[in-house]
């Protein structure tokens, strides 16, 4: 199986300046291929057939008018290729998805991919081995087994440095787990979960943005009244950046920590179903919903799930699981977001909402 793993990194300032580079010589090819691709549409648009037999350019072809192009990675370019012919995919397959779209320089994420020819990528005394570029400082936090595919290197808004190493290895032993548990998200409560055991438990809302607002809110006045383009606006952008970093790294080790701990106990998970796009509609609520993350709390659950060998199961997003009776199964109809307990009429058993619902999730699990 394929996995992914990620480590800081703390280049010297030649690797800096070779980073920056590839950054842009990766997002270069891409809008130039883009805009190739564009023209070509626009131009033979009204003829199906020629359009279809006209071939845009490929990445090599632009080396020879671009220089510079010649001075970084060459599979940061190909993979550059690669992801806009995969984004054409995905337009195709699915017009909601949009159509591919020009990376700006300071909007777009600045990364590269380049991959493993020949143990060109490996890792030796505290460093890493990259194509055209040697040795740099790594991070290593944890070891790993398996043959490295590729690596992306990344830098943040902060300015800092990471790498994404994918490596393939063997499936490991994976060891059954013993309960079955349902799991209610909220944001007073991030979740509300009730195991087979009988056993209900509420992880608080770590609330990340909103214990960090206000320092959020100065160093974003501060930035504010610096001079656009001085080296006063950069070092007030750097310290807001940092912020906003601190907050993400928060949020991140929370959802690790209680993702881990559920697939690890749990052999089936049966989770419900949010649209959290439709739900950020409402503007007293986008904020909190925005903080909780819970689409990247499914994801992680989804991958770790697969990864341990435990069955996640996702509820109809129509599932009226607030609305059922959990001991006698009546349906009680839809509850106003401040009603936090409820009395069913037909068996007279009174319910903590976010409990209930829960336990409606469980009742999912085969």
């Amino acid at each position: 199986m394929l996995k992914a793993y990620q480590f800081r990194l703390y280049p010297n300032q030649e690797q800096k300046i070779y980073f920056a580079n590839c950054f842009g010589s990766a997002r270069f090819v891409y809008n130039q291929m883009l805009a190739d691709r564009k023209e070509i549409y626009e131009t033979y648009k009204d003829d199906k057939e020629l359009l279809r037999s006209i071939k845009p350019r490929t990445y090599t072809s632009f080396k020879e008018e671009f220089p510079f192009l010649k001075e970084v990675d060459n599979l940061a370019l190909a993979n550059a290729s690669q992801n806009l012919n995969k984004a054409y995919k995905n337009f195709f397959r699915d017009k909601a998805v949009g159509h591919p779209k020009f990376k700006a320089k300071h909007k777009s994420k600045a990364s590269y991919t380049t991959n493993n020819q020949g143990g060109n990528i490996r890792i030796e005394d505290g460093k890493i081995k990259l194509p055209k570029i040697g040795f740099v400082s790594i991070k290593q936090h944890r070891n790993f087994d398996g043959l490295i595919k590729s690596c992306t290197i990344c830098m943040n808004k902060a300015g800092n440095y990471f790498i994404s190493i994918l490596v393939e290895q063997e499936t490991p032993e994976r060891l059954p787990a013993e309960h079955k548990i349902g799991i209610d998200l909220g944001i007073s409560d991030f979740a509300v979960t009730t195991t087979d055991a009988g056993e209900s438990v509420k992880y608080a809302n770590p609330k990340c943005l909103s214990r960090s607002e206000q320092k959020v809110k100065k160093a974003q006045r501060a930035l504010s009244r610096k001079q656009k383009g001085s080296k006063n606006q950069e070092k007030a952008r750097l310290i807001l950046a940092k912020k906003h970093e601190k907050i993400a790294n928060q949020r991140k080790d929370f959802l690790h920590k209680l993702s881990n701990q559920i697939t690890d106990e749990n052999q089936v998970i049966v989770i419900e179903t949010l649209r959290s796009s439709n739900m950020m509609k409402n503007h007293s609520l986008a904020k909190a919903i925005g903080d909780v993350s819970w689409s990247e709390f499914c994801r992680q659950l989804a991958y770790k799930s697969e990864w341990k060998g435990r069955t996640l199961i996702k509820a109809d997003r129509f599932y009226p699981s607030t609305q059922i009776c959990s001991t006698c199964g009546h349906r009680d109809g839809k509850k106003a977001p401040h009603i936090r307990e409820w009395t069913c009429p037909a068996c007279g058993a009174t319910h903590d909402r976010d409990i209930n619902a829960s336990k409606n999730l469980l009742a999912l699990a085969k």
